[in-house]
């Protein structure tokens, strides 16, 4: 295989982790880059009018995006690409000022399935979407990034606890509570009311209602002798965000192609914006009123000449842990994108899009890999079966081999992300997809 290691890349990649600490963030960051690259944006409320040959894209709760492409001739089909913007972590609590101790610390609700035990002893940052009233009555959104290291979560002494090595099960409600501050009076509205100032120059200004999380403020790094590995905060899903973006970007506009990137996916989907909600399916229904058939009949044309890849990281072979995976389905980091396969219908490929990723594969001259967890064990899913299941399309889930899914800090391999980029390009570039 020819060389992977892409270090503009990569960097590239570290930034937009920095720069998305929330999927508001996520989504304002590739918002960014495409309004550079010369996509125009949609509102969802004002009549769209599209053109064949041009670049678009549109948002859904600030926090889910889609951006397409349509082809300088007739739309005959889509090349669509599936990532989420959201990952596991700490959310607060609307009431979340508390006290113990003579601390300031702040109530925390469990958002997805959080590997809890690594929050421990973290520099933590709050980060966020908040919604304040001004003195005339004007209400706005604005989002809130508290870079510097402002709170943690203890750990016990060992002394005090002399078997938690032996495993001991944590109580997110009494015992995840990150101090920020050493007194019995301040409270989170004042605090909100700091930030705001120092980031956004507002002054009287009430707080409504925030959805506000926090998260590790230690930035990426590439680790190894070689750097072969990244290690950062939310590589799950935002490192398939990244790539799938990377792809559109670079590729030659001669296609349809589409990138749905959609929140709520660690919490089941189950949302307007996520992909069991109807995002996608009213921007296909308006895209092919514009610019297909028109008619019912020429939008499930469409919709069944497409195919879209969803991607979502795998679970790479733990070199401590080698017994967790099928002997012969161990993913290894740095050994290129993985097809993920369940007979249970977890992820959405079959032998028909398995066959075709694998084409893809040996076009763009990068090794590919299978993922079938244990028969003894269960499985994870992906947007990819919630896609094929709403809108009909047919759908394979691939995604990059991680270490840590659902940690504080993951880790994947350099070499990967260059791996499934070039295979996304080649997909998005077909002449003909079957």
């Amino acid at each position: 295989m020819s060389e992977a290691f892409n270090a503009d890349r990569l960097t590239r990649l570290c930034d937009f982790l920095r720069q998305s600490p929330t999927p508001w963030h996520a989504t304002q960051a590739m918002a960014e880059r495409l309004e550079k690259a010369g996509f125009q944006r949609l509102e969802e409320t004002a009549n769209w009018q599209l053109t064949s040959g041009q670049r678009y894209y549109v948002t859904r709760n600030d926090s889910s995006i889609i951006a397409f492409q349509l082809p300088s001739g007739a739309l005959k089909s889509l090349r669509m690409l599936g990532a989420h913007t959201d990952s596991p972590g700490l959310r607060l609590k609307p009431n979340a000022t508390q006290y113990s101790a003579g601390w300031l610390q702040l109530g925390v609700q469990v958002y997805g399935g959080v590997l809890l035990a690594p929050w421990f002893d973290r520099d933590l940052g709050l980060a966020g979407r908040v919604h304040v009233r001004h003195s005339d009555g004007r209400m706005e959104s604005v989002l809130l990034n508290v870079e510097r290291p402002i709170a943690m979560v203890p750990s016990l002494a060992i002394h005090m606890d002399r078997d938690v090595n032996a495993g001991r099960a944590i109580n997110p409600q009494t015992q995840m509570a990150p101090v920020l501050l050493q007194s019995d009076s301040a409270d989170l509205s004042g605090l909100l009311a700091t930030w705001l100032e120092e980031q956004h120059g507002m002054r009287g200004v009430d707080v409504v209602d925030f959805e506000l999380g926090f998260y590790d403020v230690q930035p990426p790094s590439l680790v190894g002798v070689k750097q072969e590995l990244i290690a950062s905060a939310r590589l799950d899903n935002l490192l398939s965000c990244f790539i799938g973006l990377e792809a559109l970007l670079e590729s030659d506009g001669s296609q349809g192609a589409l990138l749905v990137a959609n929140d709520h996916e660690e919490v089941g989907s189950a949302s307007a914006c996520g992909a069991q909600g109807p995002f996608l399916s009213d921007v296909l229904k308006r895209i092919n009123g514009q610019v297909g058939g028109a008619s019912e009949e020429s939008l499930i044309q469409l919709i069944q000449s497409s195919l879209m890849i969803s991607c979502d990281n795998a679970h790479a072979l733990h070199p401590n842990f080698r017994d967790k995976h099928d002997e012969r389905h161990g993913p290894a980091i740095n050994g290129g994108p993985v097809i993920k396969v369940n007979a249970s219908q977890r992820y959405a490929t079959n032998s028909v899009t398995g066959a075709l990723f694998r084409d893809v594969c040996l076009e763009a001259d990068v090794p590919v890999q299978s993922f079938v967890t244990r028969a003894d064990m269960g499985c994870g899913s992906t947007i990819g079966p919630i896609t094929a299941t709403e809108v009909g399309v047919p759908t394979l889930d691939v995604g990059v081999p991680q270490w840590a899914m659902h940690s504080i800090r993951e880790t994947a391999g350099t070499r990967d992300v260059e791996y499934l980029t070039r295979a996304l390009k080649v997909f998005l570039n077909r002449p003909t997809l079957y």
